[in-house]
Formats: C-alpha cells, sequence, structure tokens
C-alpha cells in the first residue's frame, strides 16, 4: 500500500505506540482500513474527503480578489508570483527599512530573494536569518514569513521592542526558500515536499531540501533513494537553492547570530542537535531562550508548543539546515513546527493564519530580545 507520511515523514521513524498520520488514496482506504482492524490498529479519520478539504483552504479566491482593504491580505495563502511581487513592492515603497535582493537561481532558474530588514543605523550590526517554505506544502510557513515583516514595518514606529530590534539587528527574511516546489504545490500536487530537481535514473523528482545539508549528510533519517520524501539527494548542496543559502550563511557567519526556520505541523520548538542525541555546549542558554519562547507564544491563546532538541523532541534526523547553521557557528538555531498537530495537518484553514502567526510573533520576539541579553 502506498501511503504519503505526513507525520513522521519516513516510516524509518514509526516505532509501537507511536500516532502517526497517513494520506491515502480513495480506492486505498477501501482495503486499508480493514487491514488496520485486523490488526487491531486503533485509527481515527481526520479528513474523510481530502479534495473538499483543499478547496476548502483556499476559498474562493477569483470573487475574494485576496486582497485586503489595504492591498495584500495577509490572512489568506499566496501564490509565489504573489509573494515575489510583495517583496517587489515593499522594496519600493519602504526601502528605508527594507533591502530586497537574491542570493541565487532555483533549479528551474527561479531567483531566491531574500529581504534585508532593519535600520541602517551603524555600520557593523549583528543579523539574525529566517527562513520558511523549505518544504512546499508547509503553506502556513511562508505565510507567517510575510506577516514577521508586516509586524516590523506596522509597529516599528510604535512598539519599543520592535524598534530595538530594528535598530540594533538585521534581519535577512526567506519567505520561499522551496520556489520551485512551493510553486508546484500550488499548481500540480498540493502535498509536494521537495525541490523539483531531476533525477536521470530513477524518473522522481526532488529532493529533500532539510536532508540536503552539509551535517551528517545522509545519515539516520535520511533516505538514498530518489523517490522518498526524505531523499538527501546526490551529494551534500546538491540542490542549488541549498547552495546558494549555505554560501550566504557561510559568508555572513560572524554576523548572523540566530538562524529560525519555521516549519508544519506539530507545534514544536526544537534547537540542535537533530542529527544524533547529544547537548548542545551552549545548552543552557539555548534552552532558556526556548522556554521563554513557548511560554510568550502560549500567553496569547494558550497553545502548548513542545520543545527541546530536534532529536528526541521529533525524530534523528541528518542534514538539516539548523544543525548545519549550527555547526557553522550561529549560536541560536531554531526550528519552529507551527500548528497544527494533526487534525488539519498541512491544510491549515486560511482563519487560523492569524492566530498561528500572532503567537508566533511572540516567540520569535522574544528570541530576539534574548539573543540581545547576551547569553553565549
Amino acid at each position: 500500500l502506498q501511503v504519503d507520511l505526513w507525520q513522521p515523514s519516513s516510516a524509518f521513524h514509526i516505532v509501537e505506540g507511536m500516532v502517526t498520520d497517513v494520506r491515502v488514496p480513495q480506492n486505498t482506504s477501501r482495503s486499508l482500513l480493514p487491514y488496520l482492524q485486523q490488526a487491531n490498529i486503533q485509527y481515527t479519520i481526520l479528513i474523510s474527503d481530502l479534495q473538499k478539504a483543499i478547496e476548502n483552504q483556499t476559498g474562493l479566491r477569483s470573487y475574494r480578489n485576496r486582497r485586503s482593504l489595504s492591498g495584500y491580505n495577509y490572512e489568506v495563502y499566496h501564490s509565489l508570483e504573489e509573494i515575489q511581487g510583495w517583496m517587489h513592492h515593499l522594496n519600493k515603497t519602504h526601502s528605508d527599512l527594507v533591502h530586497m535582493f537574491s542570493v541565487g537561481k532555483s533549479y528551474e532558474g527561479r531567483p531566491l530573494f531574500v529581504l534585508k530588514l532593519g535600520k541602517r543605523s551603524q555600520p557593523y550590526k549583528k543579523a539574525v536569518w529566517i527562513d520558511c517554505g523549505i518544504h512546499a506544502r508547509e503553506w502556513i510557513g511562508p505565510a507567517f514569513c510575510q506577516w514577521f515583516v508586516k509586524e516590523a514595518l506596522q509597529t516599528y514606529q510604535t512598539d519599543p521592542a520592535m524598534r530595538k530590534m530594528l535598530t540594533q539587528l538585521y534581519f535577512y527574511i526567506m519567505p520561499v526558500f522551496n520556489v520551485d516546489g512551493y510553486h508546484f504545490s500550488w499548481t500540480n500536487d498540493r502535498f509536494w515536499r521537495k525541490t523539483r530537481s531531476k533525477n536521470t535514473r530513477f524518473r522522481c523528482h526532488g529532493v529533500d531540501a532539510n536532508r540536503n545539508w552539509k551535517v551528517k549528510w545522509c545519515d539516520e533519517g535520511a533516505s538514498f533513494h530518489p523517490c522518498d520524501d526524505t531523499y538527501c539527494g546526490p551529494f551534500p548542496e546538491s540542490e542549488p537553492e541549498v547552495k546558494a543559502v549555505a554560501h550566504f550563511l557561510r559568508k555572513h557567519r560572524k554576523q548572523i547570530k540566530a538562524y529560525l526556520s519555521f516549519h508544519a505541523y506539530a507545534q514544536m520548538l526544537l534547537y540542535p542537535y537533530s542529527y544524533k542525541y547529544a547537548t548542545i555546549p551552549n545548552f543552557s542558554c539555548v534552552e532558556s531562550a526556548a522556554y521563554n519562547a513557548v511560554n510568550a507564544l502560549q500567553s496569547a491563546y494558550g497553545i502548548r508548543y513542545r520543545y527541546g532538541p530536534a532529536s528526541s523532541t521529533l525524530y534523528v534526523s541528518s542534514g538539516s539546515s539548523m544543525d548545519w547553521a549550527y555547526k557553522n557557528g550561529i549560536p541560536y538555531a531554531f526550528a519552529f513546527e507551527l500548528r497544527d498537530t494533526g487534525h488539519f495537518g498541512f491544510l491549515l484553514p486560511e482563519t487560523l493564519i492569524k492566530p498561528t502567526c500572532t503567537e508566533t510573533m511572540l516567540a520569535v520576539k522574544n528570541i530576539t530580545l534574548h539573543l540581545l541579553k547576551k547569553c553565549h
């Protein structure tokens, strides 16, 4: 039976007593459910008609025009074209705080745009890197990256904490890391995860961009098979997107003090290591930052996030961007797994964009201010 694993990402991680989320084609479910009953495996149907759920998620786009009164609606999901148009627009209209640039090109030749956010107050400033959308189907990620930028620009004048952040730091924000995959998840397959590079020997596309980094590459939690969702690629940094970002981070490693990557779904705040069960040298700093961030997040709507080292909190996975960033001298490296815990999975409704982003914003501000307090 071919199933699409939503949680965990690979069958390798499944152990006895664990809850797993799977997507099955309609015809498969007819044989799967009796099998589960026979095997005495409890199951719940979370989404009975996935097609309907997909249609509900993005709403009737055309008549809503997906614009709010101010011109851009942050409470709906946006296509790659719209996100890039939005970036261009901010670059023009907020040139005092925003500078847009490209770190390279994707496999299919799309520019990899990053927004540099911050007041040009002093010649040298520490920086925070934020990326969203490493995995194509996790749409709430890019929605959060855009929300973060909106909040920064809207509250810079009125919120002393935000002003402090933008005065003392630069933020490098990459709203869509995996541009080809994200585009493909809008046009062809809503549940596409990987990049879109072609494999000559197998007719399978794509590499898991979060297993393609040069840190314990293709060890535990990654697959050598090109058709798997967690395929690590033919070699580390084989994906132009990963190579471009790794190059940028290496070049700015002295300046960048925090690396934040946004994923979905699980409601977790993870820090290194992901590839092994071991304690990082600056554990107490990072752990207290995570503890405070999770508490700040919970204060908004009571949503509890689990936090801890990725290996023991989620599962062991090698070749991740977070581990790589940490290994390359960025002392604060975190991966967020945003809402929810499986009820909607990757199809988080647009009505939940605002609460999800609002609470996540509190956590990110908390980590950022912690960083300025000097605990390494």
